[in-house]
């Protein structure tokens, strides 16, 4: 079924330029507009200390999840769906398994570590913007469903890893909050 679906979505790519331009632009920059939509939170005016502290849980969250997927890949070498015949591809080949997705698990992290600090309009636009990216990587042929499944749970695996282990307020939390 994962195989099937993933078909259907990437059946999309090619029926239109401009479809498969936005797509491509989202998988390819993505991550980075919510990198930076992060970082621009450390200027925030208001609550300007909470703000710093839920970047700070936000970019903890990413990493984590990133580490976290190179666990994973000790022990699930999943070939990418192009290899397999199920997809065409929209970009170059990936030289890594496909298993699971570090853009969604990057972007899905961020997205839940904010919503857990109460941020929950950047949160949710932050969600919306992980879910295109999910939708981007599949549609360009890199990963199966499965994949961005497995790295979204993976980022919430890791949001809330981070949300129970750096505390705002505490003693690291209170200087790192304030610097710059």
């Amino acid at each position: 079924m994962d195989a099937e679906i993933t078909g259907w979505i990437n059946g999309f790519a090619g029926m239109s330029a401009l479809a498969d331009a936005v797509m491509v632009a989202v998988s390819a920059y993505g991550v980075q507009l919510v990198v930076g939509l992060v970082v621009l939170q450390w200027w925030g005016r208001r609550n300007r200390l909470h703000l710093r502290h839920a970047a700070l849980a936000a970019g903890l969250s990413f990493l984590t999840g990133l580490a976290l997927n190179q666990f994973v890949l000790l022990f699930v070498q999943r070939v990418r769906p192009y290899d397999s015949g199920v997809t065409g591809l929209l970009i170059a080949k990936s030289a890594d398994w496909s298993f699971p997705s570090d853009h969604a698990t990057a972007a899905v992290a961020v997205a839940v570590a904010l919503l857990m600090q109460g941020l929950h309009l950047r949160g949710w636009l932050i969600m919306a913007l992980a879910a295109l990216i999910c939708l981007s990587r599949v549609f360009i042929g890199v990963h199966y469903l499965g994949d961005v499944a497995g790295g979204a749970a993976t980022g919430i695996v890791a949001a809330l890893l981070v949300r129970s282990l750096y505390r705002e307020g505490n003693a690291i939390d209170r200087i790192a909050v304030r610097i710059l």
